[in-house]
């Protein structure tokens, strides 16, 4: 049946609209029989209005509404009323008023869904994203992407108020595989050469500034296949950007920018300018991570002072062999139980650490003293320098790993995190933690492999003054490089790019990527960089993380459409999924 077009959505109507007659499309949310008048809850997503079938108003319609049941579509034409005394709704924006129904149509029927379309639902995710078509139906999903949408709008705004221009790169590329694994796509024309999706649009944004594109943006979908967990998808969408003549200062500057923009228009919360930054060394020595969470007021710090003559072997040794003894002071917890302290050490063990030291401190005639497995080691002076250094009071609890520095900072990181939830630190209402960390390690030693690899990729640019170290120490060569930060989460990454190709050929060879390999994989851009090449550099934003902190939510699944399960699987489409023998021919392929 032919249904009118709607004269006002489902969450419009108020009491200014109180007598006209009004037209609304849209489901059926919920429906209650009372005393044979019957009340449905209309919903579309704009909101929710409720209508109302009376038989002393008009009976034909009444026996209509009858057939009605949750998620039927349907088309109404009625009149709006005030609702009667007592019966308002203050929590629905149109809770003062209801439509009496003169027309139903049924546009369609629903059979009885696997789960209730509403908000704080307890189901099982897998259900959800079988059926995401009925998830995406609920106010909170709703409101997640329409909250992403408002995000694109206000990145494109922002961008080219600032003189950036859109521009698209291919999705079809060559394979340059050099950290996640690229997905490969045969070609049926060429036969045994494949395209690869893109990881990242990363020499195609450094060619534009060589093209002389100046300001370069694009939200753009990159894939990678790589393990998945709550905030990785094998695609993913980036807010890339790239500038030409350029420092570190003024990629600052147009991101904090946008970050003020969002946190305005989106939280509606001022942050302040310019963000504090740390170094990389600075953040992992106090707090264990290159991705900080300041919300947490818990400090690591450095013991190896302390115990550089100490008789303690295992911390001696520590100090010696260049390794950390790291030390976190946890306020008022010195009543821990030998329970509690023993579930917190097979926690630290579970990541790697070969045991973990807990002190408590007790009141004695000098102001403190330490309880610990390890006192008798220890001598007066080694006591009451740790108190004194990590500003502990009686009543208060030590934790101290020792160990190769960086995975020992690490794990004490994590420990930092897990006593802030048991101590419930962040707050409701805690301040939003944004800062950038700099000074990256260029390279990052992988012990398997036996090599260096890029930390960042092998386009970031080293410290000018640290080229001389990429021939005689890479350990040592600090990158041109930057990630911002938003409450323990890395949301953009960045650095200033190496625009010579003799420093580029200089990166290589410090990778251990030959000349003729790096022809092969990078020959394009190398050749580019020889027609006079702008010093560039940008940065990218993980926009779904972005979205998932802003939308307060804890999994990106909840801020994309169409994600896929851990697994990688698209639960809704049986994706990924056989193709036909005839497809594989095509494209030259025979499985075994």
């Amino acid at each position: 049946m032919k249904f009118k077009r709607r004269t006002h959505t489902c969450g419009e109507l108020r009491e200014s609209n109180i007598g006209q007659n009004v037209v609304l499309n849209g489901w059926v949310a919920v429906r209650r029989d009372l005393g044979g008048v019957i009340f449905i809850e209309m919903r579309d997503r704009h909101g929710i209005t409720q209508i109302v079938f009376e038989p002393s108003y008009n009976s034909s319609e009444h026996e209509h509404g009858k057939k009605l049941r949750s998620e039927y579509v349907i088309s109404i034409e009625g009149i709006a009323r005030k609702r009667p005394e007592g019966t308002e709704n203050a929590a629905l924006p149109t809770g003062q008023i209801d439509v009496m129904v003169d027309k139903l149509i049924i546009l369609n029927h629903s059979e009885t869904p696997p789960f209730p379309i509403e908000d704080m639902i307890d189901v099982h995710e897998d259900l959800r994203l079988k059926y995401r078509f009925l998830d995406l139906r609920r106010n909170e999903m709703q409101k997640n992407l329409l909250l992403r949408h408002k995000m694109y709008q206000i990145t494109r705004k922002y961008f080219d108020e600032n003189g950036f221009v859109e521009v698209e790169t291919p999705v079809l590329m060559k394979s340059t595989p050099e950290g996640a694994r690229d997905f490969l796509v045969p070609s049926r024309m060429h036969k045994g050469k494949f395209y690869a999706l893109p990881q990242s649009p990363q020499t195609y944004k450094q060619i534009l500034m060589v093209a002389g594109l100046d300001r370069y943006f694009q939200i753009v979908k990159c894939f990678r296949d790589e393990d998945l967990r709550a905030d990785r998808q094998y695609e993913f969408t980036q807010i890339d950007v790239e500038m030409s003549f350029v420092d570190v200062e003024d990629i600052f500057e147009i991101v904090e920018g946008l970050m003020k923009e969002f946190f305005k228009k989106i939280l509606n919360y001022e942050i302040t300018l310019p963000l504090p930054r740390l170094s990389y060394d600075n953040a992992m020595e106090k707090y264990g991570s290159d991705k900080p969470d300041l919300r947490i007021n818990l400090e690591m710090i450095t013991l190896n002072d302390v115990f550089k003559n100490s008789g303690f072997r295992v911390f001696k040794d520590s100090v010696t062999n260049n390794g950390i003894v790291t030390g976190l002071l946890v306020k008022n917890c010195g009543d821990y139980t030998r329970n509690q302290l023993d579930v917190i050490t097979d926690f630290v063990k579970k990541l790697g650490a070969g045991g973990l030291i807990w002190m408590r401190v007790k009141e004695s005639s000098s102001g403190g003293d330490l309880e610990a497995p390890i006192a008798k080691f220890l001598s007066d002076d080694e006591k009451q320098n740790i108190i004194k250094e990590m500003n502990a009071a009686p009543g208060d609890l030590l934790f101290i790993l020792t160990g190769q520095k960086i995975k020992t900072l690490s794990i004490m990181g994590a420990l930092r995190l897990e006593m802030a939830k048991r101590m419930e630190l962040i707050k409701p209402d805690s301040k939003p933690s944004l800062l950038w960390v700099t000074e990256f390690p260029l390279f990052e030693w992988d012990e398997e492999t036996k090599r260096f690899y890029a930390m960042h990729h092998p386009f970031t640019s080293p410290r000018l003054e640290d080229v001389s170290l990429m021939e005689t120490d890479p350990a040592k060569v600090k990158a041109r490089a930057y990630d911002l930060v938003l409450n323990g989460n890395e949301i953009a990454g960045g650095s200033i790019r190496i625009h010579d190709s003799k420093l580029q050929s200089k990166m290589f060879d410090a990778l251990g990527i030959g000349e003729e390999e790096a022809n092969e994989k990078f020959g394009f851009l190398m050749n580019a960089f020889k027609f006079g090449a702008p010093p560039h550099g940008g940065i990218a934003f993980g926009f779904d993380r972005l979205a998932m902190l802003f939308a307060g939510v804890s999994s990106i699944r909840d801020v994309i459409a169409f994600p896929k399960t851990s697994s990688g699987i698209s639960l809704m489409d049986d994706s990924p999924s056989h193709v036909d023998d005839k497809q594989l021919t095509e494209l030259h392929i025979k499985l075994k």
